[in-house]
């Protein structure tokens, strides 16, 4: 455990208590009364839910943003009790307190413990003492400290670097957040976000000595895959540009790797669908937005604003969202001391798996199969009663309405069209259904259910959708490689040996 342990009153204001986080670099405060007894505990949690409430930290006092009563442990706890303890209860921090001998009134504070405490046991302990303890697909276990942003699945809410995600679609266009990925900074002025933009439009282009080898990659295979070509195309641009091991430049260097890669992956996109298409690639142009770009350089045509905003919408909500497969992947891969462009090339083979980035274009088949509103509930019976997932449904961490599948739902409600209607109708019989044969199951509607039709809606085709998805994430993955690169250490886990016990004579061959 840690200590001493730093406190806070419960009279003083929350603002005072953010500062004294900051000065000793600890993610909570403990509260205590005057005896010194454990009575709340506050987070960087509690912090981002009073910034989303909008109130001021100024004024806002500690006793009315803390955990009041917080769970707490004593200090004969053993460290794997501990770490069970946390992991199951999806805490960072616990407070030890020493109960007087049984007196649950006293309560006194002597400690506090972190995941990154327990983690840093756990990395001197023998792994097969451990082992066993992790769950399978490291779910709910702490790998990482990040500053990027992070998932809050039991409130239905996810942030980039403490700002709101869904607020930033709604309010800002992707450079800013691009600026903010990268930087740590929202820009403040006109003029400061203009300087950001042009530092990604001459980035834009393909550069000829890839140009001239996209029409080959774009025609290779009987089945045009497009994560696979755009994952060939990016390896071949990183070595057009002489991207070097990131543990042999400087940070500097990375960041204009990271930037070069995130304006380039768009257009490459673009490029190798049309080439596919027996069309000519479209160059960008440079007085068009990010979004209002990728249209332009896949359709050939401008396109309505209505449609830019609602792609740049999507676009925002999904440059980031936790230590999801592509991204642990990005990160694993720069923890070696790779270039950025392997990292990105490994997060687009991570991507490129259905259980991950397929979902949008198999959501929106689903909405085909059924076809209209009288089939929807024998359909999704059928699908229930046979054990079927339903595409566009659940997450593996929201346990309540996902916040991006709500908002897309308000852009697909502005473009309407029928499958709007269709899905509104799925949604509610699903609900129904779900209700009715797995009670206490309940899924909701993730990102992928309304994302499938808002870029099906403004012309997108389906075998785009997930690179669309790659055009925006790439920028969440090259946030969490210079994050990585900037405080390295090589990411190798161990595993635990289950087979036949070992040592076994090798056996001899038979004439």
């Amino acid at each position: 455990m840690s200590r001493p342990v730093v406190t806070a009153q419960p009279a003083e204001t929350v603002a005072l208590a953010a500062q004294r986080m900051r000065e000793h670099k600890v993610g909570s405060v403990v509260v205590t009364d005057h005896d010194d007894r454990a009575i709340g505990i506050l987070t960087e949690r509690d912090m981002i839910r009073l910034a989303a409430a909008g109130s001021d930290a100024s004024s806002a006092k500690v006793s009315e943003w803390m955990t009041a009563d917080p769970d707490t442990i004593g200090p004969d706890m053993e460290a794997r009790a501990a770490f069970a303890s946390l992991a199951e209860r999806g805490y960072r921090h616990i407070p030890v307190v020493d109960d007087g001998g049984g007196s649950a009134a006293a309560r006194k504070l002597v400690g506090i413990v972190s995941m990154r405490d327990l983690m840093r046991v756990a990395m001197i302990q023998p792994a097969d003492a451990q082992a066993h303890e992790m769950p399978k697909g490291l779910e709910g276990v702490v790998v990482a400290d990040t500053t990027v942003g992070d998932v809050r699945g039991l409130e239905g809410f996810y942030h980039y670097r403490q700002y709101n995600a869904v607020d930033l679609a709604k309010s800002r266009p992707i450079e800013d957040v691009w600026q903010l990925m990268f930087e740590g900074r929202l820009p403040t002025t006109l003029a400061e976000r203009e300087a950001f933009a042009a530092k990604i439009r001459p980035r834009r282009a393909i550069p000829p000595a890839v140009l001239e080898v996209l029409p080959a990659i774009a025609s290779a295979g009987d089945v045009f895959v497009p994560l696979d070509a755009l994952r060939t195309a990016v390896s071949q641009y990183g070595a057009a540009l002489g991207f070097r091991p990131s543990h042999d430049i400087d940070g500097e260097t990375l960041g204009d790797n990271a930037m070069s890669t995130c304006a380039v992956v768009p257009t490459l996109i673009c490029a190798l669908w049309r080439l596919r298409r027996g069309l000519e690639p479209v160059a960008p142009r440079d007085d068009l937005s990010y979004a209002a770009n990728y249209l332009y350089m896949m359709q050939g045509a401008v396109p309505t604003p209505e449609h830019a905003a609602a792609v740049e919408k999507y676009l925002i909500s999904t440059v980031d969202h936790g230590f999801n497969a592509s991204t642990f992947t990005a990160r694993v891969i720069t923890s070696t001391g790779a270039d950025l462009g392997a990292a990105v090339v490994g997060a687009i083979g991570a991507l490129s798996g259905p259980l991950h980035g397929g979902a949008p274009s198999r959501a929106l088949q689903m909405l085909d199969e059924i076809g209209t509103p009288e089939r929807a509930e024998p359909w999704l019976r059928a699908a229930v009663e046979r054990g079927d997932r339903l595409m566009g449904f659940g997450h593996r961490v929201y346990k309540t309405d996902d916040p991006r599948s709500l908002m897309l739902r308000e852009v697909a409600d502005s473009l309407g069209g029928d499958k709007m209607e269709l899905a509104r109708h799925i949604e509610a019989t699903a609900v129904k259904v779900l209700d009715e044969l797995k009670p206490g199951r309940r899924l909701y509607t993730n990102v992928e259910f309304y994302a499938g039709i808002v870029m099906d809606r403004c012309g997108i085709p389906r075998e785009l959708f997930t690179p669309t998805f790659a055009a925006s994430r790439v920028i969440g993955w090259c946030a969490h490689i210079l994050e990585q690169a900037a405080d390295n250490r090589l990411i190798r886990p161990s595993a635990q040996y289950v087979g036949p016990p070992p040592p076994e004579p090798v056996p001899p061959i038979s004439v």
